[in-house]
C-alpha cells in the first residue's frame, strides 16, 4: 500500500513537470514571436513615415523636397534638403521630385548630378530662388546657379517659377571695355563673371516644359554638350535694360527642338553657338531682346561650326535685330543650311542681318580670314523696321554665297523714315553677298542687294578648301 502511495506521488510530479516545462516553452516562443512582430510592425511604420508626402499622397516615387528638411519659407537654406532629395529621386526609376505649390526654395549653387534611373521627373510648382545678394555667392560657383549634369530621359516641368533674383547683378553694369575683373558698386564689388540660372552639360533627351524662368544674373537656359532636347510652353522674362541676359543659350548641341514659348530679356531670345547642329526653332514669340542669333562665331581665330538651323513662325516685338549671323574677323569654320521663315517683325530696328565684322569693342582689328557662310534662306519676313531692312556685311576675302530672299516685305515703322534720301539708311546695306531674290520685295533696292553667280571662283574655293575641311 505505502509503495502504491510513493509511486502515485512520483507519477503526479512528473506530470506536473512535463506541464510546466512545455507551458514555458510555449510561453517562451509566444513572447518571441510578438516581439518580432511589434519590431517589423515598427519598422514598417517608419518607413511609411519616411517617404509620406503630405501634399501628393505616399507613392513610393515621389520625393517631395519638405520631408528632406525644407523649409520652403524664401529665407531659410532649402540647398541641401533639395540635394537630398535629388539623390534619393535620382535611385528609383520614374521618381518625381516634387517642389511644392504655395511655396518658396531659398536654394544656394547646387549641382544635380547622374547618370539617374530613367524618366526622373522634376515638378516644379513652387518657386526656386537663387541667393538675392552677390555677396552671398561663392567665387567657384559664379559660372552658374543650378547646375544638371550627365542627365539622361529626363523632364522638368510645372506650374512654378525658376528665378534668378538677378537684379542686383544688372545695377551699373559696365561694358566689357570698363571691366577687368570686377567693377565698384557703392561698396560692393561685382564680379565679371556672372551665372547662369539653369544649365545643363553633357545630358541627353531633356524635355523642358511650362515653367518660368526669370530675372538670371546671366543667360536663363543654357545647354553645352548636349543631345535631344526639347522646350516646349515655356516663359522667360528679364528686363530689357538687363545685360547679356540671353532667353536659350546653345553651345555643341544638337538635335534641338524650341516650341510654342514666349522669350523677352536683354540680350538674345536664342543664342546658337559652334557646334549646334539640327535645331528647329518655331512658335516663338520673341521681345524685348536681340532677336534670334548665330553667333558670335569664331571668336579669337577658333573654328565654328554650324548647320542645318530652321527657324520659323516667330514673332518679333521691339528687339534690337530680327533674325541674326554674326562672327568675328580672323574665325575658321562654317554656317550652312540656314532657314529663316514666316517671321512676323514688328519696330525691330534691323530683321535681317549677316555681320562678319562683329565686334563687341569699339575697335578691333581688321583680318581677312573669316568663318564661311553658304545656305542662307530668308523666306516671308514681314513687318516694319526702325532703322535698317537688311544688313549683309560679308567678308571682303570670303563672301556669303547661296543667300536667298523670297516675299520679303519691310516697311519703317514710322512713316517720319520713308523711302527716300532724308529718312535714316533704311534702303539697307549689302556686301560681298552672293545669292537670288523672288519678289514681292519691299524696299525693292533688295533685289539689287545680291550679286549673282558663284561668289566667284577663286573666293569660294578658298572658303570651301579651308572651312569646309574643318567641319
Amino acid at each position: 500500500m505505502k509503495q502504491n502511495k510513493k509511486l502515485s506521488a512520483v507519477l503526479g510530479f512528473l506530470l506536473i513537470f512535463i506541464y510546466l516545462t512545455t507551458f514555458s516553452a510555449i510561453s517562451s516562443e509566444a513572447r518571441r514571436h510578438h516581439s518580432k512582430k511589434s519590431t517589423s510592425h515598427k519598422h514598417k511604420k517608419s518607413r511609411h513615415d519616411h517617404h509620406h508626402v503630405p501634399s501628393y499622397g505616399n507613392n513610393s516615387g515621389n520625393f517631395n523636397i519638405l520631408n528632406f528638411g525644407a523649409k520652403g519659407d524664401g529665407v531659410s537654406d532649402d540647398s541641401e534638403a533639395l540635394e537630398d532629395a535629388w539623390k534619393a529621386a535620382c535611385k528609383v526609376e520614374g521618381a518625381i521630385l516634387e517642389i511644392p505649390s504655395n511655396y518658396k526654395f531659398l536654394i544656394k549653387p547646387v549641382t544635380l548630378k547622374g547618370p539617374c534611373m530613367s524618366q526622373l521627373l522634376f515638378q516644379i510648382d513652387g518657386s526656386l530662388l537663387a541667393p538675392p545678394k552677390v555677396g552671398a555667392w561663392p567665387k567657384s560657383s559664379l559660372f552658374q546657379w543650378i547646375n544638371l549634369k550627365w542627365i539622361h530621359n529626363f523632364t522638368i516641368q510645372g506650374t512654378g517659377t525658376v528665378d534668378g533674383q538677378g537684379s542686383n547683378w544688372w545695377a551699373n553694369s559696365a561694358s566689357s571695355t570698363q571691366l577687368a575683373f570686377t567693377q565698384k558698386l557703392s561698396d560692393h564689388k561685382i564680379p565679371y563673371m556672372k551665372p547662369t540660372a539653369l544649365r545643363f552639360y553633357e545630358s541627353y533627351n531633356v524635355t523642358i516644359r511650362d515653367i518660368k524662368i526669370i530675372n538670371s544674373p546671366l543667360c536663363h537656359l543654357k545647354f553645352d554638350n548636349c543631345g535631344g532636347v526639347n522646350i516646349d510652353n515655356i516663359t522667360i522674362i528679364s528686363p530689357e535694360t538687363s545685360p547679356n541676359t540671353d532667353g536659350i543659350h546653345l553651345q555643341n548641341t544638337r538635335d534641338v527642338e524650341i516650341q510654342h514659348s514666349n522669350i523677352g530679356c536683354g540680350d538674345d531670345c536664342v543664342s546658337i553657338q559652334t557646334g549646334c547642329s539640327n535645331v528647329h526653332i518655331h512658335h516663338l514669340t520673341c521681345g524685348p531682346g536681340h532677336g534670334i542669333s548665330l553667333g558670335g562665331l569664331g571668336k579669337d581665330k577658333s573654328v565654328a561650326c554650324v548647320s542645318d538651323i530652321m527657324v520659323d513662325n516667330i514673332i518679333m516685338q521691339n528687339t534690337l535685330y530680327g533674325v541674326r549671323i554674326k562672327t568675328w574677323q580672323g574665325g575658321a569654320g562654317l554656317v550652312k543650311n540656314i532657314s529663316f521663315s514666316h517671321i512676323q517683325v514688328s519696330d525691330v530696328k534691323v530683321p535681317i542681318m549677316i555681320d562678319q565684322y562683329y565686334c563687341d569693342k569699339q575697335l578691333c582689328k581688321n583680318q581677312t580670314d573669316a568663318v564661311a557662310i553658304s545656305g542662307v534662306k530668308y523666306d516671308q519676313i514681314i513687318g516694319t523696321f526702325s532703322v535698317q531692312p537688311i544688313h549683309l556685311a560679308c567678308s571682303s576675302s570670303i563672301p556669303c554665297i547661296k543667300v536667298d530672299l523670297t516675299n520679303v516685305q519691310l516697311r519703317p515703322a514710322s512713316s517720319k523714315l520713308g523711302y527716300g534720301s532724308g529718312g535714316l539708311q533704311h534702303e539697307g546695306l549689302c556686301w560681298n553677298s552672293y545669292g537670288k531674290s523672288k519678289g514681292p520685295l519691299v524696299p525693292s533696292s533688295m533685289d539689287y542687294c545680291l550679286m549673282r553667280g558663284s561668289g566667284g571662283s577663286g573666293p569660294q574655293k578658298i572658303a570651301r578648301s579651308r572651312n569646309e575641311n574643318v567641319c
